[in-house]
């Protein structure tokens, strides 16, 4: 990578580079994806997202899906029993495919779909109309913001803004602490294994980040058959205070390794197992779980009640 995006004209480039390969991507077929050399994190993945579901979502919710790619948690939806759906993706193609995808099921809640940035959108006043929200989830999407602090705002202020008193926001990024620590630890400004790799800018060579400059600290990401664009680090305390600053309080955080061993143990998740991820005939790989690490959970709840 050549450049940081950290101001605004290349913050647009990003945002476009992020729109365009999203929207080039196809949706594979079953036997596609179970032949990937990440299906079992791909089941991992989701295997989370749907636990944050049924442990935040109630039936009756009116949801808020921001960065709804594809819409492969519109299943995980219908099983929670809303009532009210609103996707929004940057990408055209992403939209596109998750219109044909919702029209050809037979969910049980009407649903709208919007193309457009959620870190330039004022989600107030394009949604007043749908608002108040009782559930946000914004699912390996919220990084893209972090571009520069004015996206990272609009971002955080449009979950407030769109969320009820009580409301909750699920959502997943990737653990900046992780890849700090691990870049520390190559030699060079890239690190990875068989399915993934992450590239620093030779501007990080000294692989020091200021906290006065939170924002625009760019790498290079790549997983296979899934990801391959400019991210975006997140440090959690930088987000933790606009969260605060947003009217909302932290819930709770947790890295994936974490998460999953602690609601594995619990009864009602634990057809993981069966799924393939961990245990069982077909176990998730060393190199599949080292992905993995490099992601966080997180739960934010909109401040009062309603």
């Amino acid at each position: 990578m050549n450049r940081r995006y950290g101001s605004s004209s290349t913050s647009v480039d990003a945002a476009r580079t992020v729109a365009n390969h999203y929207s080039a991507r196809r949706n594979q077929t079953f036997e596609e994806r179970e032949v990937s050399p990440i299906v079992h994190l791909r089941k991992l993945n989701n295997w989370i997202k749907s636990v944050l579901i049924q442990l935040y979502a109630h039936r009756g919710d009116v949801v808020l899906d921001l960065g709804c790619g594809k819409g492969g948690d519109l299943y995980k939806w219908d099983k929670a029993g809303i009532t009210y759906y609103v996707g929004i993706d940057i990408a055209q193609g992403s939209i596109q495919d998750c219109h044909a995808r919702y029209t050809n099921a037979r969910f049980r809640f009407p649903a709208r779909l919007i193309c457009g940035d959620i870190a330039e959108m004022r989600l107030d006043q394009a949604l007043a109309d749908e608002l108040p929200f009782d559930i946000c989830s914004c699912q390996f999407a919220l990084h893209y913001s972090w571009t520069t602090e004015a996206r990272a705002r609009r971002a955080i202020a449009n979950i407030s803004a769109t969320l009820r008193p009580g409301g909750t926001c699920i959502g997943t990024i990737p653990d900046a602490n992780v890849i700090i620590r691990k870049l520390r630890e190559t030699r060079g400004l890239c690190f990875g294994n068989s399915v993934y790799s992450v590239r620093f800018d030779e501007e990080f060579s000294e692989k020091k980040f200021k906290s006065s400059s939170p924002f625009g600290i760019q790498y290079m990401f790549h997983l296979e058959g899934v990801v391959d664009c400019p991210e975006s680090l997140v440090p959690f305390d930088v987000f933790e205070s606009l969260v605060k600053e947003y009217d909302m309080e932290l819930v709770f955080v947790k890295n994936f390794h974490e998460f999953v061993h602690h609601y594995m143990k619990l009864p009602k998740y634990k057809e993981m197992r069966t799924i393939g991820v961990l245990g069982g005939q077909s176990t998730i790989s060393e190199d599949e779980w080292e992905v993995a690490y490099l992601y966080l959970s997180f739960v934010v709840r909109k401040r009062g009640q309603c």
